[in-house]
């Protein structure tokens, strides 16, 4: 299940992965929020706190993660992943080097970092 994060008043969107993940994960609860939020501020600051396997996401959630990516490709500014997966981290350094804006892996016990870096206020 995907649920978002209460981002209190901070400029970024974000949802925590747990136990399985699926398809309709990202087409009911993030890929609308996330248009929303573009279409509020022109522009894409995400977080995704990982806390389940990476065995948990089905093929349909990452093929859904992927159109994400696609649908708002211009508008990326900073996503900062959460996670003390070494793959994932690996997979996103390397996701970064083709995609537009900045993508930052965090430890879990870094997400207060993650959400100031996110959001901007490190600027």
């Amino acid at each position: 299940m995907i649920v978002e994060i209460a981002n209190e008043g901070k400029k970024f969107i974000g949802f925590r992965a747990v136990g399985d993940i699926n398809a309709d994960d990202f087409t009911t609860e993030v890929i609308p929020k996330v248009e929303a939020f573009v279409a509020k501020y022109d522009t894409l600051n995400y977080l995704l706190q990982i806390e389940t396997e990476l065995s948990n996401f089905t093929v349909g959630a990452w093929l859904q993660d992927a159109i994400l990516g696609i649908k708002v490709f211009s508008k990326w500014n900073r996503a900062a992943i959460i996670t003390d997966t070494q793959g994932i981290k690996i997979f996103t350094e390397l996701f970064s080097k083709i995609m537009i804006g900045e993508f930052k892996c965090f430890n879990h016990d870094e997400l207060d970092a993650a959400i100031i870096w996110v959001s901007e206020e490190d600027k």
